[in-house]
């Protein structure tokens, strides 16, 4: 080498160790799916998978509408849970591409009534539909997905009122149940596919501030996105099946 390209080389070293690091949220950490992140608590968890360094697919009935989730830099996908055609289409569109965590988040609180005479089963039917089965498309949908990622972790999103120990004060029938579905699901799908190193967890997101209790909450969005992000980034095999809230304490069934 002649004294022209070492002084080069030089340089080029001088400049390359002069760069800074890259951060950790610069290097990507996995692709995460997020179903109905184009508000509340999806939003958030899509902001804080994007700050963290994932890349993020949310989802949302209207996409041209998800003017904050493109906003958050997310790629946005149309999903409707309760349509089997658009579940279909989704997985189509992301054929091929590895999901390292499912966050089923797209969820209705339905009819909240007491009076047994005012009872609205069909109410329910349609609440069960969203919370209950709408996951299980997304999952079976997008399978092959889950299985070609690192981590293989799916995150339910259900809540203490899905819980029968803590159901002491009634309440909101069909949303309950819903939940409650849900969590047995999730706990059967943990026991089958756990043994392909697949990880399901149920996760109660607190008392969020959001559309769904008219902003009643005790928690904020971006508070229970926080935690959820914790939780979910440090599962590992020993939590397969379990039921944790936000925090990452374990909840009664």
């Amino acid at each position: 080498m002649n004294s022209f390209s070492k002084l080069v080389s030089v340089l080029l070293l001088g400049i390359i160790c002069s760069l800074p690091a890259a951060s950790p949220a610069a290097e990507a950490k996995g692709t995460v799916l997020v179903t109905g992140a184009n508000r509340g608590i999806g939003l958030a968890l899509a902001r804080h998978f994007g700050d963290a360094g994932f890349t993020v697919i949310g989802t949302a009935r209207d996409p041209q509408a998800a003017t904050e989730l493109k906003a958050a830099g997310a790629r946005v996908e149309q999903l409707d849970v309760t349509d089997q055609a658009s579940v279909d289409a989704l997985a189509q569109r992301l054929a091929g591409t590895p999901i390292d965590i499912l966050i089923n988040n797209a969820g209705v609180k339905g009819d909240d009534s007491r009076d047994m005479a005012a009872l609205d089963v069909d109410n329910m039917q349609w609440v069960l539909n969203v919370n209950t089965l709408g996951p299980v498309r997304v999952i079976k949908a997008l399978f092959p997905n889950l299985q070609a990622g690192g981590r293989k972790v799916v995150v339910n999103i259900s809540s203490t009122m899905g819980s029968i120990e803590r159901n002491t004060w009634g309440c909101c029938a069909g949303y309950r149940a819903s939940k409650s579905a849900l969590n047995s699901i999730n706990k059967t799908f943990a026991t089958d596919y756990g043994k392909l190193g697949m990880t399901f967890v149920v996760m109660h997101p607190g008392y969020v501030q959001t559309d769904m209790n008219d902003g009643q909450g005790s928690i904020t969005p971006d508070r229970s996105a926080a935690g959820i992000l914790n939780v979910a980034t440090g599962l590992d095999a020993s939590d397969n099946g379990k039921f944790y809230d936000w925090q990452g304490d374990e909840l009664p069934w």
